[in-house]
């Protein structure tokens, strides 16, 4: 049948999840960092997901799907825990610290200019030209013990979070990157898909900047570990 169903852009979606969340029937999903319509039968059409996009990404549009299955929708439901929040990042889970090592010496913070957050840096600061520059999803820090020594030292730092932060990063890096001699980007990013939305700016502003700058992208797991 012919119905109004949503769509979803995925070049606009930055990954965040508030459209998963928004959706009471269960039919987006975030997959590989990017909101999907995975069941078109659960989409009932209304549109409660389109203004918990903060980029626009989706939309209405008349085509041809599946008829709106209430009853599946309502089975669905039964068989779930019902969590308050649909993405994986804020699933609960106790983690197992590492031991601690014996050290005669404090660690020393290697952070090298402030501020520090993507909304609130100049584009046109000076630190930036002729950085390494390192790009984190905040939690990074927190769940990587080394991470002053292994990724802040001798680079230019930015901390953000897609599912936190209003608005979208991409402009901000863009200007960053052209109006500077950026040498390098390492990004760091936790493995739940909301972090996606931060590797998908970096990747945006990289090509709306013409630039050629080589990227890394490290992503870390809760329990401290580097997955890749």
């Amino acid at each position: 049948m012919v119905r109004k169903i949503i769509r979803i852009d995925s070049e606009k979606c930055n990954g965040c999840g508030a459209c998963a969340a928004a959706c009471h029937e269960g039919a987006i999903e975030m997959v590989n960092g990017k909101a999907v319509l995975t069941r078109e039968d659960y989409c009932d059409g209304l549109g409660d997901c389109l203004p918990a996009c903060p980029v626009d990404a989706i939309s209405f549009e008349e085509r041809e799907a599946p008829a709106y299955d209430e009853a599946a929708v309502a089975a669905s439901k039964a068989q779930k825990a019902k969590p308050c929040f649909t993405c994986p990042g804020v699933k609960a889970a106790k983690l197992t610290p590492a031991p601690e090592k014996p050290s005669s010496a404090p660690v020393s913070g290697q952070l090298s200019q402030w501020p520090i957050q993507i909304k609130l840096v100049s584009p046109g600061a000076s630190f930036f030209n002729g950085a390494d520059l390192l790009i984190a999803a905040d939690c990074t820090a927190y769940a990587y013990g080394n991470f002053h020594n292994d990724f802040i030292r001798g680079r230019v730092t930015l901390i953000g979070c897609p599912k936190l932060d209003e608005g979208d990063y991409a402009e901000k890096l863009t200007a960053i990157l052209a109006y500077n001699d950026i040498k390098s980007i390492t990004v760091t990013r936790m493995e739940v898909p909301c972090c996606g939305g931060l590797e998908n700016a970096v990747n945006r502003a990289i090509k709306a900047s013409g630039k050629l700058i080589p990227k890394l992208v490290v992503t870390i797991s809760a329990d401290g570990r580097i997955l890749k």
